[in-house]
């Protein structure tokens, strides 16, 4: 049985976040040691519960288990040759972490193993919230202490903004897994059928309906923003990073003529530098 220190579990749940999101990786490598390693095991907890359900072999049985892993780890018990939760138990000793959002976290994904098409905006916004805005609020008591209440809502905006980004960006890739996350009501409304989208038809009509889901990702980008200054400076930064790096994806998805099927988009390295070197100014 292989035991890792904390310091090498940390870096385990670096290593996973270094290959699986980049864009976080390089927004949130600005934050100092503590912080930086205890959001690194958050987010390897999500990635876990995220694996189950996308790349499990029984995901429904695995699910449970893990569920019932996680509430034996809320009463001090865990596999201690497991770096994800040596790591996640020394943020729980450091950090005033919210056991909520960690359950609605793996509820977003118990979603996504019963529901495969969303009628209404509404709808959507709440699976985005059980599967992203949750992430945020784990983060908060790591990037924010003291001041979660007065940073929820961004918290949530913001998670609800990345989500619908997402969502804009996957679309081909959503498809293989056989899931359609734009609204249903939304698609009628433009005459956008779901033969339509298999067939990676690219008119007016999927435009604007694409366009109409990215002013709601745009305007909760903006609700986002309005509390950023409430975040202390060594983790405002970082978060305002990510917040402008995601929300770049939208125009780059126009740059490229809204071509989403067949391939994911980018933004790329020289537009992330620019953003970068430009947060201290915003």
């Amino acid at each position: 049985m292989c035991m890792y220190s904390v310091n090498e579990a940390y870096k385990q749940c670096e290593n996973v976040i270094k290959h699986h999101s980049k864009t976080f990786y390089k927004a949130f490598s600005l934050l100092p040691k503590d912080e930086r390693n205890a959001v690194w095991a958050v987010y390897s907890f999500c990635r876990r519960v995220d694996d189950i359900v996308d790349e499990g072999r029984n995901p429904e049985a695995e699910l449970v288990l893990f569920k019932a892993e996680f509430d034996q780890f809320l009463k001090g018990k865990y596999d201690a040759a497991n770096p994800s939760w040596i790591a996640l138990d020394d943020v729980f000793g450091r950090y005033e972490m919210d056991a909520k959002a960690f359950h609605d976290l793996i509820k977003g994904q118990e979603m996504d193993l019963t529901i495969n098409r969303y009628e209404s905006l509404d709808e959507l916004l709440d699976y985005s919230y059980h599967v992203a805005s949750t992430v945020g609020l784990l983060l908060l008591p790591i990037l924010a202490p003291g001041k979660t209440e007065v940073l929820r809502d961004g918290g949530v905006s913001l998670g609800l903004a990345m989500q619908l980004t997402n969502i804009l960006r996957d679309i081909s890739e959503d498809l293989d897994r056989d899931r359609i996350y734009l609204p249903q009501e939304l698609m009628r409304k433009h005459g956008v059928t779901e033969c339509m989208l298999r067939a990676g038809v690219v008119e007016d009509s999927f435009i604007n309906l694409w366009e109409e889901l990215a002013a709601h990702a745009e305007s909760l980008y903006g609700e986002a923003f309005k509390t950023m200054q409430e975040y202390p400076l060594s983790s405002r930064i970082p978060v305002k990073g990510a917040a402008y790096l995601y929300r770049e994806i939208l125009p780059t998805i126009r740059s490229k003529k809204y071509k989403v099927f067949g391939q994911k988009l980018y933004v790329d390295d020289e537009t992330k530098k620019e953003i970068v070197v430009g947060l201290s100014s915003h």
